[in-house]
């Protein structure tokens, strides 16, 4: 066992991990966050989707113990004083519809928004082509952060 601290949605965490665990069991299993979700286990489908010290990734290909020291944000972090604008879009144009890639396709987002406040249309694809969703076609998850991020 190695021990390990993080933070994680603002709060220092610390915990002992075996060398194999993989942090999107630890994030779930151990840590209570329910919103990266195991998808495909390869790092295909984007419903595992952190951001770790700001940069979206994907918790099933990382192991626990390459979190030591660093800064983790799932959308329980994002929803902690309230929903965000994006979700706040997201929710008012009913975009989901199985809701199993939110989380994922909400983070990717965020860290496009964070890095570009207005992007364009291209920007956005290409910032959640990652993110597999079966339900909603990608479109309305376009519109809602076009309007998300729309110049005033």
């Amino acid at each position: 066992m190695t021990k390990i601290s993080f933070i994680l949605n603002g709060e220092r965490r610390s915990l002992d991990v075996e060398p194999y665990e993989v942090l999107l069991e630890v994030l779930r299993d151990r840590m209570g966050a329910k919103s990266p979700k195991c998808g495909c286990d390869s790092g295909d489908c984007g419903a595992c989707t952190i951001h770790l010290n700001g940069r979206s990734v994907r918790s099933c290909l990382i192991l626990a113990v390459e979190a030591n020291g660093q800064e983790i944000l799932t959308l329980e972090g994002i929803s902690r004083h309230g929903l965000s604008p994006l979700q706040k879009a997201f929710h008012e144009r009913n975009v989901f519809q199985c809701g199993y890639c939110a989380p994922g396709l909400i983070l990717s987002a965020t860290e496009l928004i964070n890095n570009n406040p207005h992007p364009n249309e291209h920007e956005i694809k290409e910032a959640i082509a990652g993110n597999l969703c079966r339900c909603t076609g990608y479109t309305p998850v376009v519109e809602a952060i076009l309007h998300t991020t729309k110049k005033e």
